[in-house]
């Protein structure tokens, strides 16, 4: 599994694109992995035929674990090299430290050439094989306890006492907690590594006879039905946190009980905005572009940056500074098959508004097809959240971390509203905006909401304001 970089530690494998047997050349995909950041692809660095897929579609990989091992062709060398990359070495040998070189395999991003070598990881092949560990697994399985013969004075050295269980923080913290002592635990993870249901089928045989008292008693007239109609009528479905969920979630949580939000509204005709959308859809300047009320919006917030620059800044905890930032890369939360992301037009400040609608459609292109790469969600500095096109009025948006505001559009709707001097209908909206209220206060947060609005229910000040 190579380092893509942005400081991320593992990746799960979403799909395969070749099997055991298939013929590969250097830079063919032959992989699809998910990171916390985004779906990526992964190109093989050699040719040669596969010899063995080392996990499955859904697993997740620690970075620098072998995945593919690949028969090169090259003689006995070359099936030395491939048979290497099939097997992990029980201890750190010099002919397996290249396996170990990160390298950056990844187009457009990766580690760059560094002499810094992993350590390797002590695998616990021979403490899985121990009486005791054979033991814990035969009770795990529901087997009776079977007599085993005594440890050779030879393999004593590698009692489990003596071996420290690999297990993640996040499972050492479970087994504490449940009072599992992670010596008895038979590991089922990649290369020995203890899982939370490794933990939690250590305490299951413990919690199984407590369970007929807590069923209820109507529920104990119903015969007990098979796996599918159990599943197909389960009350509870439970679907692991990883991925772009995982990275959103400690994301959002970070934001939230760091940086102190305020969140301030204004709701405004926006009816001349929705007309220039439309004449826009007619030029041929944007001739095979999308324009949508989404991009003049973006122009508005550009216009009221420039009017407002303190906005755009970032808060350094770690030197005690605040940062000012003389480019604007602008963020668009984007829902995605698998979870909210924000990438960024980089430089957005800088581009007219059939280049903003170029990049606005490509941003929005590339997320929905789960091809967004880390580097395109990395420095944003104000983000835009849409939340309109879901028939939601406004809302309090949460920081993207590292960024100093976040403006919410809401729907449009056709209302009742006051226009020169009389009860009209008119397309109304409501603009939400969250600010770091340590870099932002309220006269400036609300100066810059007021210029969004004002753009937006008067747009000629695109020009008078340019």
């Amino acid at each position: 599994m190579p380092d893509v970089g942005e400081g991320l530690t593992e990746a799960e494998i979403l799909k395969w694109y070749v099997k055991p047997g298939d013929t590969v050349t250097d830079g063919q995909v032959v992989c699809e992995v998910e990171t916390a950041k985004a779906a990526v692809e992964l190109p093989i660095p050699f040719d040669g035929v596969v010899h063995e897929l080392r996990f499955p579609e859904g697993e997740t990989v620690d970075v620098g674990t072998v995945i593919i091992a690949v028969d090169t062709g090259e003689g006995d060398a070359g099936q030395a090299a491939a048979e290497a990359a099939a097997e992990p070495a029980a201890a750190p040998a010099p002919a397996a430290e290249p396996e170990q070189k990160r390298q950056p395999v990844l187009v457009g991003y990766g580690v760059a050439a560094s002499s810094t070598k992993r350590r390797p990881r002590r695998q616990p092949a021979v403490p899985a094989q121990t009486p005791a560990r054979q033991a814990v697994q035969g009770e795990l399985n529901g087997h009776a306890p079977a007599a085993v013969a005594p440890v050779p004075a030879a393999t004593a050295s590698f009692a489990p006492a003596e071996v420290r269980p690999l297990a993640k923080p996040p499972v050492r913290k479970l087994a504490k907690d449940l009072g599992v002592d992670l010596a008895t635990v038979a590991p089922t993870g990649p290369q020995g590594t203890i899982t939370r249901e490794d933990v939690q089928r250590a305490v299951a045989p413990a919690a199984a006879p407590a369970a007929p008292a807590q069923v209820p008693v109507a529920a104990q007239a119903v015969p007990a039905p098979t796996a599918p109609a159990a599943a197909a009528g389960a009350l509870e479905t439970r679907v692991p946190i990883k991925g772009v969920r995982k990275a959103t979630a400690a994301a959002m949580v970070a934001s939230a009980f760091t940086a102190p939000h305020v969140t301030e509204f204004v709701t405004f005709d926006i009816t001349r905005t929705m007309r220039l959308v439309q004449e826009l859809k007619t030029d041929p300047a944007f001739t095979g572009l999308k324009v949508s009320p989404l991009l003049l919006v973006a122009k508005a917030l550009l216009v009221a940056v420039r009017r407002n620059p303190e906005i755009n800044a970032a808060w350094d905890e770690a030197n005690q500074e605040i940062v000012h930032k003389g480019y604007v890369n602008l963020g668009i939360a984007a829902a995605t098959p698998r979870g909210l992301i924000v990438p960024n037009i980089k430089d957005a400040q800088a581009k007219t508004l059939p280049e903003l609608a170029s990049a606005l459609g490509d941003l929005v292109a590339t997320a929905r097809e789960g091809r967004t790469s880390p580097a395109d969600m990395q420095g944003g500095t104000v983000t835009i959240t849409n939340v309109g096109v879901f028939g939601v009025d406004t809302g309090t948006p949460i920081l993207n971390p590292g960024e100093s505001a976040i403006l919410a559009f809401g729907a449009v709707k056709e209302m009742p509203w006051v226009h020169k001097g009389k009860v009209k209908p008119r397309q109304v909206t409501t603009l939400a905006l969250s600010f770091d209220h340590r870099l932002v206060d309220g006269e400036l947060g609300s100066r810059f909401l007021a210029d969004v609005a004002a753009v937006l229910e008067y747009p000629k000040r695109l020009i008078t304001w340019a």
